[in-house]
């Protein structure tokens, strides 16, 4: 399986995710999505926390705005526990 073939990841997420060194799915799950969004981040400020829920649901296989509206607080404070190491 391909990043093009997990749903919510179109060609831009798959162009910030290449960015940040990410470019197969089994980097991906090794990673998370909060860690894959983290280093996409780091790689373009321009990264929205949209690539964050779109990740997480190709994870999950949910949509990312299921998980936008379910999970957002849960990986946000994820997020700032993992940038605060």
């Amino acid at each position: 399986m391909t990043l093009s073939e997990l749903p919510n990841l179109g060609l831009k997420s798959q162009h910030m995710l290449a960015l940040a060194g990410i470019t197969t799915v089994a980097q991906l799950q090794e990673l998370g999505s909060v860690v894959a969004f983290a280093r996409a981040k780091q790689a373009d400020a321009r990264v929205s926390l949209n690539l964050l829920w779109a990740l997480e649901g190709a994870l999950t296989d949910q949509p990312w705005q299921t998980v936008a509206r379910e999970h957002r607080t849960s990986l946000l404070l994820a997020l700032e526990a993992y940038q605060r190491r």
